[in-house]
């Protein structure tokens, strides 16, 4: 259980820095956190509410982790390397005196990550790495702006794709937009990634257990972790000022994946079935949700 810092009096300033009175900002809204905690669920601490001010930082920021992709969905081709994805995310980025989050990131040597067919995750873009005709891709795009954080990521079908991928690709997307529907606040992540986990199985697909979303906005990756393997009624509590990001990765065949040993990064699938993912970072609101980035 996530506890509540120091304790503040009526009359003092909110801990959002709205300048009101605690009384009269967020004092009934930590009054009701509490009565879940008592219940014994998981609860968000201050750290992960995100204040207007924060909010409106990672909007911005989503702003050009958004225009990373469009310049991407604009010249993505067969017969490119995923060296030119690297690229042009690098240099859309910098242009928008952005910074790429991925680049450096813990030793990772690039600006984005480029997943291919059986790829799960965590795909280093290469020279080497030609796209070819029939590929499903993942380009997954990382933003610091200002200080905040921003994240999410789009899957790309290269020319003619097989019809079994097509509808992998889609009902990945599908399973994203269910879990959107879910973002519910004073309901649980565990409401909302059952619901994607029950879509992709009733498609004949599975959901990968290990990697999930994140918190995401002040930080890369913060709390909570969110997964798609999860069961209603467990997991955080959802509540107004939450940012993460829902990104379920579906594969095609098993959920079992491996890491490439030499790179250290890339995530496979362990059939070497294909994988996809799409993701989106969201806001909950008072009334539901807003989509930051996507």
């Amino acid at each position: 259980m996530i506890h509540f810092a120091a304790k503040i009096e009526r009359n003092d300033p909110c801990w959002c820095g709205s300048g009101k009175k605690y009384k009269n900002c967020h004092m009934r809204f930590d009054d009701k956190i509490k009565t879940f905690q008592l219940k014994g669920h998981i609860t968000p601490d201050r750290s992960i509410i995100k204040t207007p001010e924060q909010i409106q930082g990672i909007k911005e920021s989503a702003k050009v982790n958004m225009a990373c992709l469009d310049a991407v969905a604009e010249k993505i081709r067969a017969g490119m390397s995923t060296e030119e994805i690297d690229r042009i995310v690098y240099e859309t980025t910098v242009s928008m005196n952005a910074i790429p989050a991925p680049l450096h990131y813990e030793g990772f040597p690039k600006s984005v990550c480029t997943s291919i067919n059986e790829e799960v995750c965590h795909g280093i873009p290469d020279e080497k790495h030609i796209l070819k005709d029939g590929d499903i891709i993942n380009v997954d795009c990382s933003t610091i702006y200002r200080g905040y954080f921003s994240d999410s990521s789009r899957m790309f079908m290269i020319g003619d794709v097989s019809e079994e991928k097509r509808k992998l690709v889609q009902v990945t997307k599908e399973c994203v937009e269910i879990g959107l529907e879910n973002v519910i606040p004073w309901t649980f992540l565990g409401d909302m990634g059952s619901k994607v986990h029950e879509h992709a199985v009733r498609n004949g697909y599975s959901v990968v257990r290990e990697i999930g979303g994140h918190g995401c906005g002040i930080e890369f990756h913060e709390d909570p972790f969110v997964s798609y393997v999860s069961k209603p009624g467990e997991e955080m509590l959802m509540v107004p000022g939450m940012v993460f990001t829902i990104e379920p990765m579906v594969n095609m065949g098993t959920d079992d994946i491996y890491q490439d040993d030499k790179n250290g990064w890339t995530i496979y699938t362990r059939d070497g079935k294909p994988s996809a993912q799409w993701e989106i970072q969201v806001l909950v609101t008072e009334t539901g949700h807003e989509v930051l980035c996507w």
